[in-house]
């Protein structure tokens, strides 16, 4: 484990920018500019976050003395920085709008080897908690952009730009920036150690075997749309059990979810495809053959299970029965204790909506310049971006699927649960949000991860009764597309700009989802 260290030190460029934001600069001198010595920071193995405050580039002055907005052009010069491979910027309003360009370029660790610029998608508001609910309105939610996952760096420079504000006001003037913009640089920390499997992941993707977590061993809460249910994390083993009055879950003694059972993987020999997972102590089998057989699976033999206990066993067999006949095969699933999620840094707690009736497929916008055997550390970068950086109560999404079809457990909770994310503003109720690691605006996403995309959604609707090429209607809670309480009629596997003006999940991604809807209902036997 290495030592990670934190810094605050802002350097103030007097530089003008005399060049395009958005053309790509020329190759960067072999020597950076000095820089202040960072102040040392304890170890922390499990990750760390660099918040760098950005200064004026320009010496713009003020827009008026009662402006916070002071600034058109932010940024940092080239600096030193503790290691960190993802990238983002936040700042302090979460409902203020950032209309510009943001770009950045780091230097691969230990060389003097600098990217060219890189942008940032400007997320603004459209992937968060809905408005009114406790996550936004905890007081610790900022705006921030999408972030960048840019390998294993140790220097940075940023720039911000506000773009002309012309189309919204009818002037000329240029858009102020949001105040107390930082770049986040973030260190996802060491591979989680998987006692008893490989230390090196294992090359199997997602196959059509059943691989599930044991904090997934539960039936759909029944909490009610409008308060949700909040269950300690002691009890997401079982289904909460809650008062109307108050909307509050009652703490079960089961074990609890956050801690897996660590047992040998079930694989069947089918499944060995080109890709990679995690050990085998971050996965665990569905249930024994009886279960298996009820969610419409072909029997495990004997020694390719690891049988949970029998109460598990009993719930994902009603969970499973319940939802016949057109429920998918449960596929694998990479839990959070197998891509090594710090337990400690997300709230205690979880909430739940009442039933799941739409499926909203996002890219992460954090690149494609990843291997499948870095997407666990590209996951645990963005659930610290999410919670550390951005404020939210745990990573917005609920499941995460990456280029090789792996995938993996999102926001915690229970994977067979209705748990409210924070994944498309105004449609978090009742849906699930499904992130494609990566960006698809001009690259198509690979086949392994659409169809992973279908083999999740076919499942996981299923258990809720959904067919994934039918049409479900959704009330907004206020969105940049639709106003609060309008009902809008969606797919049921929609895309995120489907509910909000928006670009993800991208263009390519985005004309793959037929292919998703119809190959996921075929799963389920329709």
């Amino acid at each position: 484990m290495r030592a990670l260290l934190a810094t605050s030190i802002g350097v103030t460029c007097a530089t003008a920018l005399t060049l395009p934001l958005a053309a790509p600069a020329p190759a960067a001198p072999a020597q950076p500019p000095a820089a202040q010595a960072p102040e040392a920071a304890p170890a922390e193995p499990a990750g760390s976050t660099q918040s760098l405050r950005l200064r004026p580039l320009t010496g713009a002055a003020p827009r008026s003395a009662e402006s916070p907005h002071s600034d058109t052009a932010q940024g940092l010069l080239r600096r030193d920085a503790h290691r960190f491979s993802l990238v983002g910027v936040v700042w302090d309003d979460a409902d203020a709008e950032l209309h510009g360009t943001v770009q950045v370029r780091t230097r691969t660790t230990g060389t003097s080897r600098w990217s060219g610029w890189q942008s940032l998608e400007t997320h603004n508001t459209d992937h968060a908690a809905d408005a009114g609910s406790a996550e936004r309105e905890s007081g610790t939610v900022r705006g921030s952009t999408a972030p960048l996952w840019v390998g294993d760096s140790d220097g940075v420079e940023v720039r911000v730009r506000s773009e002309d504000a012309g189309p919204r006001s009818g002037t000329a003037d240029t858009e102020p920036l949001p105040a107390g913009l930082k770049v986040e640089l973030v260190d996802p920390g060491d591979d989680p150690e998987q006692p008893g499997a490989e230390a090196t992941p294992s090359t199997a993707t997602p196959a059509t075997g059943t691989v599930t977590p044991a904090s997934a061993a539960a039936t759909p809460s029944t909490a009610t749309p409008a308060t949700g249910i909040v269950t300690p994390a002691s009890a997401a083993a079982t289904p909460s059990t809650a008062t109307p009055a108050t909307g509050t879950a009652t703490p079960s003694t089961a074990a609890s979810a956050v801690a897996p059972s660590a047992g040998t993987v079930a694989t069947p020999a089918t499944a060995a495809r080109p890709g990679s997972l995690p050990g085998a102590a971050g996965l665990t089998t569905a249930a024994a053959e009886s279960s298996a057989a009820n969610a419409g699976l072909a029997p495990l033999g004997a020694t390719e299970i690891t049988a949970l206990s029998k109460a598990e066993s009993q719930e994902q067999a009603g969970v499973a029965a319940s939802a016949k006949p057109f429920v998918g095969p449960r596929p694998r699933i990479v839990t959070r204790k197998g891509w090594g999620a710090d337990e400690s840094l997300r709230e205690r707690t979880f909430a739940y909506t009442s039933t799941v009736k739409a499926a909203f497929i996002h890219h992460s916008a954090t690149g494609n310049n990843y291997t499948c055997s870095q997407a666990p550390s590209v996951l645990r970068s963005i659930y610290r971006y999410h919670v550390k950086s951005s404020g939210w109560r745990d990573i917005g999404y609920n499941f995460a699927v990456d280029k090789c079809g792996n995938i993996y457990e999102g926001r915690a909770g229970g994977v067979t649960k209705a748990v409210l994310g924070a994944h498309t503003l105004g449609f978090n109720t009742n849906t699930m949000g499904i992130a494609v690691l990566g960006t698809y605006s001009s690259k198509n996403p690979p086949a392994a991860a659409v169809t992973a995309v279908a083999k999740l959604t076919a499942w996981k609707l299923g258990l809720f009764g959904r067919n994934p090429k039918g049409k479900v209607t959704l009330v907004s809670g206020g969105s940049g597309k639709y106003k609060k309480g309008a009902k809008v009629k969606l797919n049921v596997i929609s895309g995120h700009r489907d509910g909000f003006a928006t670009e993800c999940p991208g263009i390519r991604l985005y004309k793959k989802l037929g292919t998703a809807r119809t190959s996921s209902a075929k799963l389920q036997g329709r």
